[in-house]
């Protein structure tokens, strides 16, 4: 059994599928609707905790602890929750992001929190903004270092790459060469200095816990970057959702956005798009690793879509799609077994 846990604007779908095989035939999907009405915008679930999901939303965080049948108000944030991460090393450790800026924990699954030091005391905050909401801005990704649980990374949509080695009672100031306008995070455990980010100003890594950063962009034609996940198994294969730009990307009206990949075969993306909607019409994509080797999950205003090869090709999941869906974007999704 596999359980997708997927954010759209208003609503979060909980796909179940029997994992029979690799064939999407083989597959018998179950979806479910949940948290209809809601203005959504993370989704975090733990492959330790599949039943305890938590969903960020514009008035404050819900938790689901059994496989979102049901939900219910927690933390008591009356601050929009824009980020939400189950730390790797325990479940029961959940990060959370809010607009404006600020960052909690909590270290009982979700019963109590405690907010993390004060993001805005960083000599960049004066600069920060978030443009469609110009007078404000929001913690956009949480991710934990995956060998020391005290070391945690925070996009600021817009205007920062912070860190904190200490828990998130300090934090440090954003560091040459980090990107600004970050949108996704992510580390992997078989190159745990290792920082991947995808963001509004492009692609970047660093191979030292964000001290230093490359940009390995050859390849990619498209340089505002949304979605971001890395192979379970390969720190090196990489995939990403990009657009000429933020219109481009967000709203099905104008949207034309991809799917590229990269493999330590070579420096350069390539398009990943076989099986994948035409990128007219499609909102950028929110990408997940899925649990096995060579396994991804997109999420897009047109559906769900599966790889086992790498993203070298895509299938379509077998699920209703709705005409209602279609003029959403997906805003977050966790892929638990």
């Amino acid at each position: 059994m596999v359980t997708l846990y997927a954010g759209l604007d208003d609503r979060v779908l909980v796909v179940r599928g029997e994992r029979r095989s690799h064939c999407a035939g083989n597959t018998q999907w179950d979806v479910t609707e949940r948290l209809s009405g809601a203005n959504i915008d993370c989704v975090d679930a733990s492959p330790d905790r599949p039943e305890r999901v938590f969903v960020g939303t514009v008035d404050g965080l819900r938790r689901s602890e059994d496989g979102g049948e049901t939900f219910e108000a927690v933390g008591g944030f009356s601050d929009r929750v824009t980020a939400v991460t189950v730390s790797p090393h325990d479940p029961d450790v959940v990060w959370v992001g809010t607009e404006p800026s600020a960052v909690y924990r909590s270290a009982d699954g979700g019963r109590s929190w405690e907010e993390r030091g004060d993001l805005t005391d960083l000599p960049s905050a004066e600069r920060w903004s978030f443009p469609p909401r110009p007078d404000t801005h929001h913690v956009r990704w949480l991710a934990v270092n995956p060998h020391d649980p005290a070391h945690i990374y925070v996009a600021i949509e817009a205007g920062a790459f912070i860190r904190s080695v200490d828990g998130g009672q300090t934090w440090q100031p954003h560091p040459e060469g980090g990107r600004r306008d970050n949108h996704t995070i992510a580390t992997h455990p078989d190159d745990p200095c290792r920082v991947y980010v995808a963001a509004g100003d492009g692609y970047a890594e660093s191979p030292d816990c964000g001290d230093n950063w490359t940009y390995p962009d050859a390849g990619l034609d498209h340089g505002y970057v949304w979605g971001l996940a890395v192979d379970r198994d390969d720190p090196d294969r990489v995939v990403v959702s990009a657009a000429s730009g933020a219109r481009r990307a967000h709203s099905a009206a104008t949207a034309d956005s991809y799917v590229y990949r990269k493999t330590g075969d070579s420096d350069r993306w390539a398009r990943a798009m076989e099986g994948l909607p035409e990128p007219e019409g499609t909102t950028r994509a929110v990408l997940a690793a899925g649990s096995g080797a060579g396994e991804f999950v997109a999420l897009t205003n047109r559906g769900i879509y599966r790889s086992h090869d790498g993203a070298a090709r895509w299938h379509e999941l077998d699920i209703p799609w709705p005409e209602r869906y279609t003029d959403q974007a997906g805003r977050g999704l966790a892929v638990v077994p």
